[in-house]
């Protein structure tokens, strides 16, 4: 690359952080602070319908809480002056008083009424409800006490109840299988998070425990991919469901390995990084598209063709993160990926009125009819946020 290219995708980017900042600010947030919340109640709503911009009564699921809470707390900080403390705070009381099920783990799913509708554990939602009382504990000062202990008692629970005997955490019971490694992706972004805001050891410990489990046993060995479902050892699941490997879960592990090992100066967590956004990249985006669809085989064939939102929100972290730990040409090839992310993402807010989005691409280049989800704005924010950060360091 050039110096003139070089500086050509430099100011593009800063451009196209602005343009999303802006848009993140003036339209979506606003919206999803008002029409996405209950207002009588200010409980979160789980989609907004965009022909009426109403957010609808449906099922409140557990995750959409918590990442409402991450969601209004980095807006303020990317300059929305929307009540980002006093609704996170709301959220947080909510959440505690109504999903927090006599177990100890936090229930799945509560309907309109707040009657819990579907009680059970669930590690994903416990690994996100670890990630919201994070982003309570650093930036909501009155809360943090509390959200220190909701959190601690968490993970005591999990620790007591759903600890694998190896590494890593069970499903719902040790004979449950498969196990998955998603949940264990949000688990190491909760402790990375808790890392910064508390002095217990123990979440440093944890979000290391959790890195090696990944790259020992969700990457293959040989190919680089990773992996989702396991038995109940960590090998590979039996069957063509073991085979599954998600390019944007290649993307988001890339994103948080490279931070890890940067912070831990672990070489191989960051080759490990640049191999899985290197197979995302040359097997997981559709050309014609331009966007990252669901799902390949362990042969990096294409198995899911769906391409859905939150998979463009991943690349442009990981490219982001790759940019910040590289340096000569390589820099300047994940240089250029950036605006390609991002282009890519944009393809999901056409057509739909400014702060919704639509979700499901088809290959044939048509969306999925349906309301804008709440679940995305979550990593629409870490995208901007991520791109923001990395523009003013330019």
């Amino acid at each position: 690359m050039t110096a003139s290219n070089r500086h050509d995708d430099i100011q593009n980017i800063k451009k196209l952080s602005s343009e999303l900042t802006i848009w993140l600010r003036d339209s979506a947030l606003p919206l999803w602070s008002t029409a996405g919340l209950d207002q009588q109640t200010n409980t979160t709503l789980d989609v907004i319908d965009p022909k009426s911009l109403a957010g609808l009564p449906v099922p409140r699921r557990a995750r959409v809480v918590n990442r409402q809470i991450y969601s209004f707390l980095e807006g303020r900080k990317l300059g929305w002056t929307g009540p980002a403390e006093e609704t996170a705070t709301a959220l947080f009381d909510w959440y505690t008083n109504t999903f927090l099920m006599p177990e100890g783990h936090y229930a799945a799913c509560v309907d309109i009424d707040n009657k819990v509708t579907d009680p059970s554990f669930d590690l994903y939602n416990q690994s996100f409800s670890l990630f919201g009382f994070s982003q309570i504990a650093a930036n909501v000062p009155a809360c943090t006490e509390s959200a220190t202990e909701h959190a601690d008692n968490l993970l005591r629970h999990l620790m007591t109840t759903y600890r694998h005997p190896e590494a890593g955490f069970q499903e719902a019971s040790p004979s449950q299988v498969p196990l998955c490694s998603n949940p264990h992706m949000h688990m190491f972004e909760a402790c990375l998070a808790w890392e910064t805001v508390s002095e217990n050891a123990g979440w440093a410990d944890l979000a290391d425990e959790i890195a090696e489990l990944a790259l020992t046993r969700f990457i293959d060995p040989v190919s680089g991919g990773l992996r989702e479902f396991f038995n109940g050892d960590w090998t590979p699941f039996d069957g063509d469901k073991g085979r599954v490997m998600e390019p944007g879960h290649q993307f988001e592990w890339a994103w948080l390995l490279a931070r890890w090992g940067q912070s831990r100066k672990d070489a191989g967590a960051l080759i490990a990084a640049r191999r899985l956004y290197d197979i995302a990249w040359t097997y997981g985006i559709d050309e014609s598209r331009g966007v990252a669809f669901m799902a390949l085989n362990d042969d990096f064939s294409v198995r899911d063709p769906m391409a859905r939102l939150w998979g463009q929100t991943e690349w442009i972290k990981a490219a982001i993160a790759l940019a910040e730990v590289s340096t000569g040409t390589e820099r300047d090839a994940y240089l250029a990926d950036i605006p390609e992310a991002v282009q890519a993402l944009q393809i999901y807010f056409a057509g739909v009125p400014a702060g919704l989005w639509r979700d499901k691409l088809a290959p044939d280049g048509t969306f999925t009819d349906e309301a804008a989800p709440a679940s995305s704005l979550y990593h629409i924010v870490c995208a901007i946020a991520e791109l923001h950060n990395f523009s003013e360091t330019l």
